[in-house]
């Protein structure tokens, strides 16, 4: 199965592609969509769309995965995640694949083994779970991780 984890933001959404092969996983690709701040809203939600639909169009994911979205101390930031986090969701909706969301403490749970890790701990997890993937940077990590952690929490029972 091909799992496509995404870490939305407005600003810089990663992605991550793995590949599961019983209880292994297998890197296939990642990267990052950055957006022009400078840009109007309509024109980097358009583009946020547009580059995962393309994504998703290259790699054929079978389903996708989110983390959960969160309340900042700022409205305003949360509202640009939730923009984005729907922009991304409807690019997976319009392709046809299910989305799993996970909260980011089960998400770090399931990459490190306990929901308070660091950033650097998960991404120091990665390079053992997914030796010689050359990530593109801290938001496809973040996707990379998404993406193990639904592995792990849909592995049928």
């Amino acid at each position: 199965m091909i799992i496509l984890g995404l870490d939305p933001s407005l600003s810089c959404t990663g992605w991550g592609l793995i590949r599961t092969e019983g209880s292994q996983l297998v890197h296939l690709a990642n990267g990052q969509v950055k957006t022009d701040s400078k840009a109007p809203m309509a024109d980097r939600l358009a583009q946020l769309y547009r580059e995962i639909e393309v994504v998703i169009a290259a790699h054929r994911p079978d389903r996708a995965a989110a983390e959960e979205v969160f309340v900042n101390k700022n409205p305003q930031s949360t509202l640009k995640l939730a923009q984005a986090r729907g922009c991304v969701l409807a690019a997976c909706g319009a392709a046809g694949l299910s989305v799993g969301e996970h909260a980011a403490r089960a998400v770090k749970k399931s990459v490190v083994g306990t929901g308070a890790a660091e950033k650097t701990q998960v991404q120091a997890m990665l390079k053992i779970l997914l030796p010689g993937a050359a990530i593109a940077g801290a938001d496809a990590a973040d996707a990379l991780a998404v993406a193990i952690a639904d592995a792990h929490l849909t592995r049928p029972s």
